[in-house]
């Protein structure tokens, strides 16, 4: 079967799936919504732009100040199903929000797991192994504990701090234009234990915010809006595709340096871009969402045993699965008699099922 074919049945198979999973997870919660029900309000809630206007924003630090232009698009709905008004609510404006939201970072996250594997050449790597998750938590940290005048808050905080991280981690690796993966991941490895340091210092700091930062660091879909599925969504679609035009490089990479430039790839240019796109993906995610563990370390190991090591297929059914995950286990995370933050889930959940893979399969190579 071609590649191009198993793409595209994988993909078709883990879509259903997913969608399957959305329509559940829509039917559970404190007020029993059946499936008829859910399906013809999401399918109401679906929309098309409209029409955009741009408006300027204001943002201070200190004494500084800036406009900052935003954009807003306007939707038009495609379809109007009778739907009980009080379901249509609770399933648009209460959970779907949520759980498209973590099928969003759940794809995000799958997606630079993928990446990293195939860049470090090692299963073990996961998207927070450059400093990213650590530095998304500093800039989240720091916007609680000392609130800061920024456009959406701890969100664009998180953000520019994972990004910031990322680069420096990449720019103290770096040596006469070459960056040696060994020396990256001992960089990150150190950026993330000093970083660690400042988080726990600022949650000292923290106050009567203690609980927020906390619950932020388990990784928490709580509360969440279709305005951040809106600023996500677009980003993580475009990142995934750009990465996935890089999907015979990355199996080339696998090959070794060497290989790699017999072959014709500029290794460095293309281990650039492949650390920027996932260090972008990453901050995305942990930005709306907090630092949410072992969806990144798990999904692509299960889809590589299941799909094989290329990744023309890997990065997207990694992505399909991932996020099929996260809304399962953000589901089981609010439907317990407590709702607790997701990050607790896939901790409990990923922890004990890796350790499975460590003793019952071949992990050593990809």
């Amino acid at each position: 079967m071609g590649v191009r074919r198993r793409t595209l049945t994988w993909s078709a198979a883990l879509s259903g799936l997913l969608v399957a999973t959305i329509l559940v997870s829509g039917a559970i919660g404190p007020v029993h919504i059946d499936l008829p029900t859910v399906a013809r309000a999401t399918l109401n809630t679906l929309v098309v732009p409209a029409g955009l206007s741009v408006e300027t924003s204001e943002a201070s630090i200190g004494p500084v100040r800036a406009g900052i232009p935003m954009v807003d698009v306007t939707y038009a709905t495609l379809f109007d199903f009778d739907v009980p008004a009080t379901d249509q609510a609770i399933v648009s404006q209460l959970r779907l929000p949520r759980i498209v939201l973590a099928a969003v970072v759940g794809c995000a996250l799958a997606i630079a797991g993928t990446v990293m594997q195939g860049f470090f050449r090692n299963p073990m790597a996961d998207p927070s192994i450059i400093g990213v998750s650590s530095g998304a938590a500093v800039g989240a940290v720091a916007t609680i504990a000392f609130p800061l005048a920024l456009p959406f808050g701890l969100q664009t905080a998180a953000f520019v701090g994972g990004v910031v991280t990322a680069f420096a981690v990449y720019l103290i690796a770096t040596e006469n234009g070459r960056t040696p993966v060994a020396t990256l991941l001992l960089a990150g490895v150190a950026v993330q234990a000093f970083l660690g340091a400042v988080i726990s210092y600022m949650l000292l700091q923290s106050g009567e915010s203690l609980e927020t930062a906390i619950l932020w660091l388990m990784g928490n879909l709580r509360n969440s809006t279709w305005g951040e599925v809106e600023a996500t969504l677009p980003f993580v679609f475009g990142l995934f595709f750009l990465l996935l035009a890089y999907g015979r490089d990355m199996n080339v990479l696998l090959l070794g340096t060497e290989d790699a430039h017999a072959l014709g790839i500029e290794v460095e240019r293309t281990k650039r871009l492949l650390l920027a796109g996932s260090a972008l993906i990453t901050a995305a995610a942990v930005a709306v969402a907090g630092v949410i563990g072992f969806v990144g370390l798990i999904v692509p190991h299960i889809m590589r045993l299941l799909v094989g090591p290329d990744h023309r297929i890997l990065l997207p059914t990694s992505a399909l699965a991932g996020a099929t995950f996260l809304v399962v286990a953000d589901t089981v995370a609010r439907s317990g008699p407590a709702v607790v933050p997701v990050g607790i889930v896939t901790a409990a959940v990923g922890a004990p099922f890796f350790l499975f893979l460590l003793r019952n399969r071949e992990v050593n190579a990809l």
